[in-house]
C-alpha cells in the first residue's frame, strides 16, 4: 500500500508550502488539491465568464481540462497559469464550484491517482476525509484567523499592492464559513487525525512535527 499524508486546514494555514517541504524531505509525491479546482474555476471562469453556469456545463468542461504540475509551476492545457491561480476571485469560484457534488466526484479519482510508490503528500480540505480516507497520517493544520490573513496579505504583495488586510481578513471568515457549512465535503476533521494549530510556529517546526508524527506511525 502506498504511504499518504494528508494535511488538510483552512486558507492560509501554510498547508500548500509545508505539504511541498515534508513531500521534499521523503521523496514523495506531491498533489495540491487546492489548484486543482482553482483551475477549474479558472477555466469555467475563462469559458463562460460573465454567464449564469449550470452544473452540467461545469462538469463537461472538466473533459476538456488538460492540468499538470511541473517544477513547481501549474499548467493548465499547456498554459502556465500558477500566478493567476492565486487571485481571490478564482480561489472563491474554487470553493464555490467545489461545493457541487457532482464536481467533487469526477474530479475524484483524478486524485487518487496521483497516489504512487514510494508515496505521496497532498494538501487541501478533504483529502483524509474524502479523499484518503485510509492515508497512514491525517493532519488538520490550522492557525488564528489573523494570523493566516497577515500571512496572505504578505503574499499578496509580491504581486497586488492593493490588497488590504482588513479585506484579505474578511474573505477568510468568508471562506471559512463556506468550506465548513457545505453539504459536500465540508471543511473538517475526526479523531482520526492530528490537529495541529501552527499560529506561533515557524514553517521548519511545523515540517519536523509532521515528520515526527509520520516516523511513530
Amino acid at each position: 500500500m502506498v504511504s499518504v499524508i494528508t494535511i488538510d486546514g483552512p486558507a492560509s494555514s501554510g498547508k500548500g508550502t509545508v505539504a511541498k517541504i515534508v513531500a521534499n524531505k521523503l521523496g514523495f509525491y506531491y498533489l495540491e488539491s487546492g489548484a486543482i479546482y482553482r483551475a477549474l474555476g479558472f477555466w469555467v471562469n475563462k469559458n463562460v465568464n460573465g454567464k449564469d453556469v449550470n452544473v452540467d456545463e461545469i462538469v463537461a468542461l472538466i473533459d476538456s481540462m488538460d492540468l499538470s504540475f511541473n517544477d513547481g509551476e501549474v499548467l493548465l492545457n499547456s498554459e502556465v497559469v500558477t500566478m493567476k491561480l492565486r487571485d481571490e476571485y478564482i480561489g472563491m469560484l474554487a470553493s464555490k464550484y467545489g461545493s457541487i457534488a457532482e464536481v467533487r466526484a469526477k474530479l475524484l479519482q483524478f486524485q487518487r491517482n496521483f497516489a504512487k510508490t514510494p508515496g505521496l503528500v497532498t494538501d487541501g480540505r478533504d483529502m483524509g476525509s474524502i479523499v484518503f480516507p485510509d492515508a497512514k497520517l491525517k493532519i488538520f493544520l490550522t492557525a488564528s484567523a489573523s494570523t493566516r490573513a497577515e500571512r496572505r496579505y504578505k503574499q499578496l504583495q509580491q504581486f497586488d499592492k492593493t490588497a488590504t488586510i482588513e479585506g484579505i481578513l474578511q474573505d477568510i471568515i468568508s471562506r471559512d464559513e463556506q468550506d465548513s457549512s457545505r453539504s459536500t465535503a465540508p471543511l473538517s476533521y475526526d479523531s482520526t487525525f492530528e490537529l495541529l494549530d501552527n499560529s506561533d510556529m515557524t514553517v521548519d517546526e511545523t515540517v519536523n512535527r509532521i515528520l515526527e508524527l509520520y516516523i511513530t506511525r
